[in-house]
């Protein structure tokens, strides 16, 4: 027994207690991480289909976009996961009387969340290097992949009754393209000339790409060609033949600069920038705000556990999911503080540093409160004490003679 661990030690490295604490943690952390991930990427996925699939863009193209938004998708599903993570894992040390174990043995509700607050810290630091550095490349590399596939010019490959619209400036289609892409039929051509718009229809054609895939060669026969004429008046050409070369780019123009938007800055342009107004042609009230946004939903995660470990400690025979629902509407309420004091910052009406950091204060002094007032007394908190009033007066509520559908309502 000589050997054990001190419940209290306050050395640096992770005592026994401590990494099962974690470990009961990591599981529903991965999945609760995982599923928010996998839900908010698919939502997206299923646009970008949709959207590049009328571009012809490669399935490539996807995976890259997909890739560019895991960070920006992280840092949403970050602080949601690590709070199901801790609510969950309490709960379960609750459940199995393991809590009441370890609180019977000395140890106090203090000591027992230490682990999930300086995960949290961990978090927090990993948030500001997300928001700070990781997110503004990420951003800037799925706008300009997402400029690329729209706007790049056509591929090259001829399919029926489509309209290709190559290099913006010609517009191609046929009613019947053989295996080899080469043979047409039906041909309709549109071409925008220094002298107005010529217009081309042909019975049959053959079509073929040039080795560079710079110019278009196109046989047509039996066919009328419209233009305007050296006079201005519009006139009607039949040809039996005709050859055709017409010059296109398949690449996209160059894309804008990094930096253009304030989501695009790291945390260290984003201080340059605001000691150095209208060095970047941004919104100077838009620069605090996109700045201050970051700390504070970065230094909000240590908090998290605070908020998390009273309302799994209930009562068994207290409802748990009422207080994770209840937990949650407080988070969803705080993110939307958090939206709503950014956005009103980037109007200038209102300073967003003050705004935003008085959010973040009345936040973090709930939890620490909520934390401190269960910590006495195991279980039991202001806000479970309240869904006990409620659920006391519903239960009253049913058992008096009410109309058939008012006992239904409650």
């Amino acid at each position: 027994m000589g050997s054990a661990e001190p419940p209290y030690g306050h050395s640096l490295r992770l005592s026994l207690i401590d990494r099962y604490i974690l470990v009961r943690a990591s599981g529903p952390f991965a999945m609760a991480l995982g599923i928010s991930l996998c839900a908010l990427l698919l939502e997206r996925l299923l646009r970008l289909f949709n959207l590049l699939a009328e571009t012809g863009s490669p399935f490539g193209v996807v995976l890259e976009l997909a890739a560019n938004l895991v960070p920006h998708y992280l840092g949403l599903a970050l602080p949601a996961g690590f709070f199901i993570a801790v609510f969950v894992a309490v709960a379960r040390l609750s459940e199995e009387n393991e809590l009441d174990a370890m609180l019977a043995s000395g140890l106090s509700i203090y000591r027992l969340s230490r682990p999930y607050i300086v995960a949290g810290c961990v978090f927090a630091v990993f948030s500001i290097l997300l928001f700070g550095f990781l997110q503004p490349y990420s951003r800037y590399a799925y706008r300009a992949i997402l400029y690329s596939a729209t706007n790049a010019g056509w591929g090259g490959q001829v399919q029926p009754r489509v309209f290709i619209d190559a290099d913006k400036r010609i517009v191609l289609t046929a009613d019947f393209v053989d295996q080899t892409g080469t043979k047409l039929k039906g041909v309709f051509l549109r071409k925008e000339t220094p002298t107005g718009e010529q217009v081309t229809t042909a019975e049959s054609g053959q079509f073929a790409l040039s080795a560079d895939r710079s110019q278009i060669n196109l046989l047509l026969q039996n066919g009328i060609r419209l233009d305007d004429g050296p006079n201005g008046k519009p006139r009607a050409i039949k040809f039996d033949n005709i050859l055709g070369n017409v010059a296109f780019s398949s690449d996209a123009p160059p894309f804008r600069p990094r930096g253009e938007r304030e989501q695009e800055l790291t945390l260290i342009e984003l201080y340059a920038a605001i000691h150095h107004p209208g060095s970047t042609g941004i919104n100077p009230p838009r620069l605090v705000s996109e700045f201050h946004a970051r700390l504070v939903r970065a230094l909000s995660l240590p908090f998290l556990p605070l908020l998390a470990i009273p309302l799994a400690m209930t009562a068994k025979r207290q409802r748990r999911s009422s207080g994770l629902v209840i937990a949650m509407l407080i988070l969803l309420a705080y993110h939307h503080a958090v939206q709503a004091g950014e956005s009103f910052g980037d109007t200038g009406k209102i300073s967003a540093d003050k705004s935003l950091w008085l959010i973040f204060s009345v936040f973090a002094i709930f939890c620490i409160w909520l934390f401190t007032r269960s910590s006495h007394r195991p279980g039991d908190n202001p806000i479970t004490r309240s869904v006990d009033r409620v659920a006391r007066f519903l239960d009253l509520l049913r058992g008096m003679r009410l109309p058939q559908w008012l006992r239904r309502a409650t």
